[in-house]
């Protein structure tokens, strides 16, 4: 579950990014409690425009934000954005402090925020590629999630504790602070151990070339649209958290201990995440289908403490689909094309914010925050079932009486003394090309061609490392189903005693 912490660059990085990671929920958390408490009388409708002018950025930029993580060295991208938001943080932490804020300062440190995170977004999310092996990169993307997570845990109960003690702009004054952790850490790296993946050539064409390639991959294309769905309309935790609190007369202390609550079932989702050896589609369709039965039974919720326990579920179901898809864009992208790739990820995810959360925060304001979380519930199940009805087309799965089958051989072997004998009998199997199969297996199990080659090659020699034998049928010579044969084989072969 941890073997990426081994790397010793990787180590330091989970460190610093902890501590900034708790900041930043720190601040989000006081965020949206100034905008719904403080500057208005609980109007979830500014959250939401406050949450669509910090995201909308990571939409509108994403061809160049991309091609930046692709192009320079993430390190010193990193060093610059971090940089930069601590700065921001500090400036409406005074501004707050001294009693000078007002709503629309809000709305421009929000938009400046996205600008920055528009560019730290894809250079972090790969960055990870430059500290561990191909390898470990679904682990360490896993346990990126899961620091996230913890950091969820515990920014906004310390956030909800602090502004009840000190005043809402001390949070932002402290994350400022925070990020001196992760700008200390990427100080710290050694730069020989950093690995070198290939940088995006200065051509024509570079700015939409994540958008042809994703385009050529029918199944990024359904991630996109699952993660766009959850991230529109069933990631506006602040929104559910801050009018539930509200229904249920409470106030920021508890609001602050709903955020963490959810980030017991993220933190449960990221370690899980953590255990898989690869991140597969049918993982995201099942946790979308999981959110939206979480979602409806929260908005069934009659009590605080039976919500907050509903949020776990949310929790859990949500990042285990943001994890997963993470891991699988990362994992099977080209690396010369992971940064724009990835800022396009990220910019589905998070550009789907400015669409979807003054919707859900109209629909909070007009109807009920249970009718929001109605809402997200149908986005999941409409999710996953996307989902589905691709992997059911691209499958070749439907339902049929008489289902249509190839048939394979199955090899068995006698006590010949001087010839082999093999009785050929055959196996219904699905029909499947042999072009897309190999496909299918490499995108699923990563199946190394150059090493089946060399195996392929040692069984046709009769090499003694790996004396199991193989047949090769050529697809269009396959045996129906009553054919039954001895195959006599032209030379003496020691076989070993056949794997069932």
């Amino acid at each position: 579950m941890f073997r990426s912490l081994a790397h010793r660059n990787y180590r330091i990085w989970f460190i610093g990014a902890l501590v900034s990671n708790v900041g930043a929920w720190m601040q989000a958390t006081a965020q949206n409690w100034v905008v719904l408490t403080e500057l208005t009388d609980n109007d979830a409708f500014a959250v939401g425009i406050t949450m669509a002018l910090q995201f909308a950025p990571q939409l509108l930029l994403v061809p160049i934000t991309g091609l930046i993580a692709d192009r320079f060295d993430r390190r010193k991208i990193l060093m610059v954005t971090q940089t930069a938001l601590m700065l921001l943080g500090l400036a409406l932490g005074l501004l707050l402090v001294f009693g000078q804020a007002e709503l629309w300062h809000l709305y421009l440190f929000a938009l400046a925020l996205g600008l920055v995170n528009a560019i730290d977004n894809p250079a972090r999310q790969t960055f990870v590629s430059d500290l561990v092996s191909n390898s470990d990169m679904s682990n360490a993307v896993a346990l990126n999630s899961a620091s996230f997570n913890t950091a969820r845990m515990i920014g906004p109960a310390v956030a909800g504790f602090l502004i009840v003690l000190v005043g809402s702009g001390w949070v932002f004054v402290i994350n400022a602070f925070t990020f001196l952790a992760v700008l200390g850490a990427l100080s710290m790296l050694k730069g020989r151990q950093l690995k070198r993946t290939p940088r995006a050539p200065r051509a024509k064409g570079q700015f939409v070339a994540g958008f042809r390639y994703v385009a050529g991959r029918p199944d990024l294309v359904v991630v996109f649209v699952m993660v766009f769905l959850i991230g529109a309309f069933g990631m506006n935790f602040p929104i559910f958290s801050s009018t539930m609190a509200v229904e249920f007369g409470r106030g920021a202390g508890e609001y602050g201990l709903l955020s963490s609550i959810l980030a017991i079932g993220s933190l449960t989702g990221a370690l899980l995440a953590a255990r898989r050896e690869r991140a597969r589609i049918r993982v995201i369709i099942l946790a979308c289908a999981f959110l939206g039965f979480a979602t409806l039974t929260a908005a069934l919720m009659p009590t605080y403490w039976t919500f907050a326990a509903a949020t776990i579920l949310i929790g859990l179901g949500a990042v285990t689909i943001l994890t997963t898809a993470n891991g699988y864009v990362q994992t099977t992208t080209k690396p010369e094309l992971r940064g724009r790739v990835m800022a396009l990820y990220m910019a589905i995810l998070a550009g789907g914010t400015p669409i979807g959360a003054p919707i859900v925060g109209a629909v909070a304001d007009g109807m009920g925050p249970r009718w929001a979380l109605g809402l997200a519930a149908i986005a999941a199940t409409v999710a996953a079932l996307i989902g589905l009805g691709w992997l059911v087309i691209s499958r070749g799965m439907r339902l049929a009486r008489h289902p249509r089958y190839a048939w394979r051989p199955v090899v068995s072997f006698s006590d010949a003394p001087t010839a082999a004998i093999a009785a050929v009998t055959t196996q219904a199997v699905p029909t499947i090309g042999v072009d897309q199969l190999e496909r299918e297996l490499e995108r699923e199990f990563g199946r190394d061609r150059d090493t089946d080659r060399k195996r392929a090659a040692e069984r046709e020699r009769g090499s003694d490392a790996d004396r199991e034998l193989v047949p090769h049928v050529p697809n269009d010579r396959l045996v129906p189903a009553d054919f039954s044969a001895e195959v006599a084989l032209t030379s003496p072969i020691r076989l070993p005693k056949p794997r069932t």
